[in-house]
């Protein structure tokens, strides 16, 4: 307990505000009180004070500037601290001024080096043990991987195919068409593997019958990043409509639409109109722009102050019924988009399928899985499961396992 003195009379004060730091307690205390309030005279007894008039006081730590720092464990990671044997000091002079009439108050200019008003600053010896975007390594890395190989593949289908073959140059298609066609690929299959662990976990557990086995790490790992593979996908999903609606706005487009007028022409065609290309297009941009209005949505969802807001059963439709019903319109947005392209010899350049049938492979193959787990002979199962149920089973397989 710090004493307070004020005009040669020693007050206790029985309210601390302790601040930790390096093992020690520091306590600051500004008093404001007229003279009119302190008695002349006071009786002291039993180690306590009694005052004849009612004191007012006013503790005041506006003075005090904290970061919040986070995760750490280490007395080393604090910034600007006390050494103990100046606390230590500073304890005892505090002491010694109990029994002497001369007014001691804090160093407030000494309290403000010792505490650090620059504490959000981040001293440079500690910048090296900070993780940078940790929780976003793994889904950047993929998305990366994913990104330059449908590039390679692309570029090898659009623009070396055509130089070999016929010395085409058709270098002018990478910067929006190349890139376009790469943007889908990588969105959707991030979105696909929002889900897929889901699927795998489901399994997993179905394998073991019971929830209480622990995944193996790389599946923790996966699901624990499924957030940031969900925001990627909306990124580029995002990046695909820009690129897209850019295409009237081509110098080469513009050049097409006059040589294919002049075609027109030359071939005595008085109507293009071509209904099975008019339906097919009209259906995958509307189911597009729809996927991409739900993909908002549920980016918007993950958000901490949405999310927040949001009981649990609503967040979980969002994410998983909504979620699931996304891909499952991103996967139908390509397959109209490829129409009868999927028999067409002249998509199979080299001997390579076109890349919208590869980008469909794994959300098919999720959407396949899910709807497997939705059959009532594994759904209710799963349900049993995860509410606590164990296979006998399986756990007597377990326990013999064990003791052989």
């Amino acid at each position: 307990m710090i004493l307070l003195i004020r005009r040669g009379i020693t007050i206790p004060f029985p309210i601390n505000i302790p601040i930790l730091q390096h093992g020690a307690w520091h306590i600051v205390r500004n008093m404001s009180a007229r003279s009119s309030d302190f008695p002349k005279t006071t009786e002291r007894g039993e180690g306590e004070f009694k005052l004849k008039f009612k004191i007012v006081s006013t503790v005041s730590i506006s003075m005090l500037i904290f970061s919040k720092m986070e995760n750490r464990t280490n007395q080393e990671e604090l910034c600007e601290i006390k050494s103990r044997e100046k606390m230590e000091e500073h304890d005892h002079l505090t002491k010694d001024s109990r029994d002497s009439s001369t007014p001691m108050r804090p160093d407030l200019f000494h309290l403000h080096q010792m505490t650090g008003f620059d504490g959000f600053e981040c001293p440079a010896s500690l910048k090296h043990k900070q993780e940078f975007f940790p929780q976003w390594r793994l889904p950047i890395k993929m998305a990366a991987i994913i990104a330059l190989l449908t590039f390679l593949y692309t570029c090898l289908r659009d623009i070396i195919h055509p130089f070999v073959m016929t010395r085409a140059h058709f270098f002018y298609k990478i910067p929006i068409l190349v890139i376009n066609k790469v943007l889908p690929v990588v969105s959707i299959t991030l979105l696909a593997l929002v889900y897929l662990p889901g699927v795998i976990a489901a399994a997993f557990q179905l394998h073991h019958g019971t929830k209480y086995k622990r995944f193996p790490e790389w599946l923790d790992k996966w699901m624990l990043a499924r957030k940031q593979f969900g925001l990627l996908s909306f990124f580029f999903a995002s990046l695909h409509a820009v690129y897209s609606l850019s295409y009237p706005m081509r110098r080469s487009y513009r050049y097409k639409l006059l040589n294919w007028a002049y075609q027109q022409v030359q071939q005595n065609k008085e109507d293009a109109w071509d209904e099975h290309d008019v339906w097919r297009m009209e259906i995958y941009v509307s189911l597009g722009i729809v996927g991409l209005a739900l993909l908002a949505l549920l980016a918007v969802t993950s958000i901490p102050s949405v999310s927040n807001s949001l009981t649990w059963r609503e967040f979980h439709y969002i994410q998983s019924k909504l979620g699931i019903f996304c891909l499952f319109l991103g996967t139908v947005h390509a397959l109209i988009f490829a129409w009868n392209k999927w028999v067409d010899v002249k998509q199979f350049v080299w001997y390579t399928p076109p890349t919208f049938m590869i980008a469909i492979l794994l959300p098919i193959v999720v959407l396949v899985g899910k709807g497997i787990l939705l059959l009532p002979c594994y759904r209710k199962r799963i349900q049993k499961i995860r509410h606590g149920w164990e296979d006998p089973t399986k756990m007597d397989k377990a326990e013999m396992a064990f003791q052989l």
